[in-house]
């Protein structure tokens, strides 16, 4: 089951969370539907490549990255979104395209459109398709040290 690396993290560090079953879902909008939460708090991670370096740009389901504004907060010469097969060899205890939020636990880098911090709550796959954990932004914020800045688009 991936959500045990995250759980065990999550314990480690006092976070106090819910993880939510739904039926297997692959997309954003899919998942918020399924588990009845509104995309503005489902916390997507998208994959993209800094100077060639691999990181997580999370934003909300309904939302997409503007590579030009992430590129200026990452202070990078160059930002792209990184396919399947570059990013998936990160993450061997995930379902491919599940990966949590946490770059600190696969050695990258976390950055989060400025939007997720304004809700008390997220939610976010746990390692697969099947499940969510939900948890508050502080609490995401304190432990996965992201950069926060405005990247996202409608």
């Amino acid at each position: 089951m991936p959500v045990k690396k995250l759980k065990k993290y999550l314990d480690s560090n006092n976070v106090k969370y819910m993880v939510c079953i739904h039926s297997t879902a692959y997309t954003a909008q899919e998942i918020a539907a399924t588990a009845h939460i509104p995309g503005k708090d489902l916390a997507k991670t998208v994959m993209v490549k800094m100077d060639g370096k691999m990181a997580m740009a999370v934003l909300t389901a309904s939302h997409r990255v503007n590579l030009d504004l992430l590129k200026k907060l990452g202070k990078a010469k160059t930002a792209e979104l990184a396919t399947e097969e570059e990013f998936n060899i990160y993450f061997p205890d995930c379902e491919v395209g599940a990966m949590p939020p946490f770059g600190n636990l696969y050695d990258m880098e976390v950055y989060t459109d400025e939007i997720l911090s304004e809700d008390k709550e997220i939610a976010f796959n746990a390692g697969s398709h099947r499940e969510l954990i939900k948890l508050s932004f502080e609490d995401f914020k304190k432990i996965a040290r992201p950069k926060i800045g405005k990247f996202a688009m409608i």
